[in-house]
């Protein structure tokens, strides 16, 4: 699951696209798994059995198909790359891991080619936040037509 977080904040993708990736193939899969959860359980409301069976779908074999779609477009991306420069418009922050919360991680929103995308920065660019006006980001072209930030500095 964190890998996953971590290709997702290097991807430039919408949450949508992987939500729907998520949810069609947890209903195509609860209709295949249906006959096994009736065996399996002897629920007396027929929703309830759709109910479970819908959300062990989704959460098990969606996700799968999500990871995998992330993974093949991270991995299998082209190897050439160019640079681009974005000016910031709105930053914010993160709080740190557990027992460091105190360490803030910056963000910063970049408007890439008219998506909003949140980019985390380590906590060592937190004290100089507000003077960055743009980033810079190398990028390459994912497999599956995303593009993945390989690289990004703050100007």
């Amino acid at each position: 699951m964190i890998w996953e977080i971590k290709i997702y904040r290097q991807t430039i993708i919408d949450i949508e696209i992987l939500l729907a990736i998520i949810f069609v193939v947890g209903i195509l899969t609860m209709f295949l798994s249906l006959k096994d959860f009736q065996k399996l359980f002897n629920y007396k409301c027929k929703s309830t059995l759709y109910l479970w069976t819908f959300v062990q779908s989704t959460v098990s074999w969606g996700f799968i198909a999500c990871s995998v779609f992330m993974f093949t477009n991270y991995y299998l991306a082209s190897d050439e790359y160019n640079k681009q420069t974005f000016e910031i418009f709105e930053s914010s922050s993160l709080p740190g891991r557990k027992y460091h919360r105190d360490e803030r991680k910056p963000t910063f929103k970049i408007l890439y080619n008219g998506k909003i995308k949140e980019l985390v920065f380590p906590h060592k660019y937190y004290d100089k936040m507000d003077s960055y006006q743009n980033v810079e980001l190398f990028v390459k072209k994912g497999f599956l037509g995303y593009d993945i930030l390989i690289e990004q500095k703050l100007k």
